[in-house]
């Protein structure tokens, strides 16, 4: 059995994980960390620890009506994407623990096309 990092739990919901296959589970926030645990497979969990999240990355549709995944972004192990049944109340619970600056949108999908389109054929740099 894994050992949670957490002494006191501020919200516990349905997840999802989306680390290769998708796995369902129990998402936690709690005082000392951003927890994941799977229901099938008690070896599947993920814990993070708030001093090593660098940034949580919401995907905002709709302008902020719809919020399908978000992403926590660790200053060693790379991006965790989760999903949830109610996205808000998660991300209003990490807000507790990691800074407003660190909470960020991704690029919508004009956005990620329009930067494309200006790497592709923008300006040349005259060197």
């Amino acid at each position: 059995m894994v050992q949670s990092l957490n002494t006191k739990v501020d919200l516990t919901i349905d997840g999802q994980s989306f680390m290769g296959m998708n796995n369902y589970g129990k998402i936690m926030v709690g005082d000392n960390a951003f927890e994941y645990y799977d229901t099938r497979d008690s070896r599947k969990f993920i814990q993070i620890p708030w001093e090593e999240v660098d940034v949580v990355i919401a995907s905002v549709i709709f302008k902020g009506k719809w919020i399908p995944r978000y992403a926590i972004r660790t200053k060693q192990n790379g991006l965790f994407t989760f999903a949830s049944k109610e996205p808000k109340k998660v991300l209003r619970a990490i807000r507790e623990y990691v800074p407003a600056d660190h909470m960020v949108r991704s690029l919508g999908f004009f956005q990620v096309l329009n930067r494309s389109l200006k790497n592709r054929f923008g300006k040349k740099q005259q060197s």
